[in-house]
């Protein structure tokens, strides 16, 4: 103990002879990335991984610490520095979806293109659809393609390349189609894909109630940023995911506004608020 104390005031000696900015800056900096580390996988099987990955390495390190030093540690330290790497193949293999999705949102610089007045259009288009097919209880799956694209999962299914409307989408979704049991691929307003398959999420990571298409937007919805409509063909009921979270039981009459939130870009966003707020008595 006497030997932890003593190299904990070694470091608070050191510590005082830094740069106040310097060491700002840096906490500052690292503070961001575990912030933004956090929000990407909040909601996620990766948050549970960090939490225990997290609280395993902080005990192994700490045991290492409190052993004597006057005694000869070699194997331990030896067996800490193997377990590290192992720790760390662990941890790219079991984080293995939420590392895609990361660096495919990295990669990809395109932005959601189109006028607010255009997600506005598609909105009205797949809320009209979410309201028949949920009252017929009619089973759907949409993804609406945001920065992230979604070629590859185009590919899957088969081409339509046709504009939006809810006609076409609830065509696509009644039953004894040969599409609807699959997903429908949404991109800049239009209907590019129908029959695709959509990656499943883990069984832990979803309600056991829940069947294959609130499975397969959860899903997408961890390595992409899109925005999926979910309607249950069981119940009826209207569901949302995106950024890893999934959104049960959306009310139709709130069912716009949110998609709306969700698909206009930030910037917009917050510019519309400050129209607001001037316009505003």
């Amino acid at each position: 103990m006497e030997d932890l104390l003593q190299a904990l005031s070694t470091y608070l000696q050191r510590i005082a002879t830094y740069n106040l900015i310097v060491v700002a800056v840096e906490l500052l900096l690292i503070g961001v990335v575990v912030w933004w580390v956090i929000r990407f996988l909040r909601g996620t099987r990766g948050a549970r991984l960090v939490k225990g990955v997290s609280v395993l390495l902080a005990m192994v390190y700490v045991v290492i610490r409190l052993l004597p030093k006057n005694l000869d540690w070699v194997r331990i330290e030896f067996l800490y520095g193997k377990f590290l790497l192992f720790a760390f193949v662990a941890i790219v293999v079991a984080f293995q979806p939420e590392l895609r999705r990361a660096l495919i949102q990295i990669g990809q610089v395109r932005l959601l293109t189109g006028k607010h007045a255009d997600i506005e259009a598609m909105v009205d288009a797949l809320v009209e659809s979410a309201r028949y097919l949920s009252r017929n209880k009619i089973g759907a799956l949409v993804a609406v393609e945001k920065s992230v694209g979604l070629g590859a999962l185009s590919a899957t299914g088969v081409p339509v390349d046709a504009q939006l409307s809810s006609s076409l989408l609830n065509t696509i979704f009644y039953p004894g189609s040969a599409l609807h049991d699959m997903g429908v691929i949404i991109s800049q307003g239009r209907v590019r894909a129908a029959g695709c398959q959509f990656p499943l999420a883990e069984s832990e990571d979803v309600d056991p109630s829940l069947g294959s298409r609130h499975r397969a937007a959860l899903g997408l919805a961890q390595e992409t940023d899109a925005v999926i409509l979910v309607v249950s063909e069981e119940t009826g009921r209207v569901s949302l995911a995106n950024e890893g979270q999934l959104y049960l039981g959306l009310a139709i009459e709130n069912l716009r506004e949110t998609m709306v939130g969700l698909l206009t870009p930030q910037r917009v966003l917050r510019k519309r608020r400050a129209a607001a707020g001037k316009s505003a008595p």
